[in-house]
């Protein structure tokens, strides 16, 4: 199947918009009620195809602190679009690296990553949140909003923190941590700050969903002579203590871990339901699960609990960052990937995250684009996994890798559909009504929501004899250019579906146009 979402934005609107301002005409169109035999409809893939957009540090945007805003934008508006060239259908984009923010935040500063000084605003001012949200989506990309919960401090970082910052506004709950600053997760105080600041961004953007990563408590540091440094939380443990806590000192940091994931995911839910909630945990739950798997504890080193999260349904989507090869001896991608599987006793979504940064790499550690390749096949081939997560986009670039165009050319060759979520809404959107518009030598299909609930995507199906073509077009476009045949014919037939924000496809409403269109 083709597909005509590579179109550039322009050009398409351009289209559009010479559509919509000429003197249209309305050919007849047949129904679907003759004798005529026509292939049957081929359904539209369902496969969610996600690409981290990193900013801690500059990883991936914007390229370095303090680019103007027009040069901030273009870099973003670069990556949509490479995004939508390469059949991507989501970004996962990084908004608060350090208890700071990339959009207008009433309770953290502004990102030093953004504009080269904590607490300083773009100039000329804008809300790169709301610039990236209404650019994804108008290209018809997922925005998922990515969260750090309690780093608060990271050394890459630039400049004086900002008096708003909460290790200045409660330094007794921030903590020095190798050359990190770190906010104590059992502390009520941090709890309530960072469910806080997503709520915000929540009940004010229109994003499709809240991300954490694998970051908790902090990956262990060491100290001179290679001793593990005990994370600083004596305070607040003695507190739990005094106050009756009977659980080991391990067992009630993972508690408090796990209180802030279902508190988030209960409060997320009060907020507005079809937000979707997704946590990237370590790859890794603990070794030996399953046998073969060695390596990094995060269950008894960073206190995360990630199978129990998965296992209550505190999550819509569960992305494990299975960053090792297909052949890896102790942390097997497909081992891996089959236990997160079997766990998933809850069946919600399971995209695993794929460590694609390390074509980018030299020596014995790079890998070849065919190995991210074939773990998007290995991911297909397990039922009950249904799509991946790529860190990330930098890696995408033509000017970087040949992986992109070499994901597009053998698995993302056609538009998808990110996977319904039914338990969060299982009411489809009704069947569009079609009308066929022309002007000039152009014809596209003006495409009508078929009851009140708000189109998200549409997919148009368009044959030309025994051929379909699928696209899958953004849902504030109410109409769709058609393509000709080789010979200029027009199409003989265009089927539409409506898309709900949750993923859920209607019923297809079908159109037969007269053979004797010019």
């Amino acid at each position: 199947m083709r597909h005509l979402r590579s179109l550039s934005l322009s050009v398409l609107l351009l289209s559009l918009a010479g559509l919509a301002g000429c003197s249209s005409t309305r050919p007849p169109a047949l129904d679907l009620d003759g004798p005529a035999v026509v292939p049957p409809l081929p359904d539209v893939q369902r496969e969610f195809r996600g690409a981290w957009v990193a900013t801690v540090d500059n990883i991936d945007w914007p390229t370095r602190p303090g680019l103007s805003t027009a040069e901030q934008q273009a870099e973003l508006r670069a990556l949509l679009d490479r995004a939508v060239l390469l059949n991507l259908n989501a970004i996962v984009f990084q908004i608060r690296p350090t208890a700071d923010a990339f959009y207008a935040s009433p309770h953290e500063p502004w990102s030093a990553y953004l504009t080269g000084q904590q607490g300083q605003p773009p100039e000329p001012y804008y809300d790169p949140l709301a610039f990236a949200v209404e650019e994804a989506h108008r290209r018809g990309l997922e925005l998922h909003a990515w969260f750090n919960p309690y780093r608060a401090y990271h050394p890459t970082a630039k400049g004086e923190l900002a008096a708003s910052h909460i290790s200045r506004t409660h330094p007794e709950v921030v903590h020095q941590y190798g050359d990190l600053l770190w906010m104590d997760p059992s502390e009520p105080v941090v709890v309530d700050h960072s469910l806080r600041v997503i709520l915000d961004v929540v009940a004010r953007y229109d994003i499709d969903g809240v991300h954490l990563d694998d970051y908790f408590y902090p990956y262990p540091v060491t100290d001179s002579l290679d001793q593990t440094v005990p994370f600083p939380d004596s305070t607040s443990w003695m507190r739990a203590v005094a106050e009756g806590n009977t659980l080991s000192r391990d067992d009630w940091r993972r508690q408090s871990v796990d209180r802030f994931v279902e508190r988030l995911y209960d409060e997320v839910k009060a907020a507005k339901p079809w937000v979707k909630v997704g946590i990237s945990p370590f790859g890794i739950w603990r070794p030996g699960y399953p046998a073969s798997v060695t390596g990094f504890d995060a269950y008894a080193a960073i206190y995360a609990d990630a199978r129990k999260w998965q296992q209550a349904g505190w999550v819509d989507y569960f992305t494990p960052q299975l960053y090792w090869s297909i052949d890896s001896k102790g942390q097997s991608y497909p081992a891996l990937l089959d236990w997160w599987v079997e766990q998933n006793t809850q069946r919600r979504h399971l995209w695993p995250g794929n460590y694609i940064s390390r074509v980018m790499f030299e020596g014995r550690s790079a890998w070849e684009p065919g190995e991210i390749v074939e773990q998007v096949r290995v991911t297909r081939a397990r039922p009950g996994a249904t799509g991946n997560v790529h860190f990330s986009i930098k890696a995408l670039r033509d000017t970087v890798s040949v992986l992109g165009e070499q994901l597009a050319a053998e698995v993302y060759g056609a538009p998808a559909l990110v996977p319904a979520s039914p338990w969060l809404d299982a009411d489809a959107p009704g069947a569009p009504t079609l009308a066929i518009e022309r002007a000039a030598d152009l014809l596209a299909v003006a495409m009508t929501p078929g009851d009140d609930e708000p189109v998200w995507l549409w997919t148009v199906r368009t044959r030309h004899g025994a051929t379909w073509t699928v696209d899958v077009v953004p849902g504030w476009q109410q109409m769709h250019p058609l393509a000709r045949g080789t010979n200029g014919e027009a199409p003989d037939e265009v089927a539409v579906s409506a898309v709900d924000r949750v993923g859920n496809e209607g019923p297809v409403a079908r159109l037969r146009l007269n053979p004797t269109m010019p």
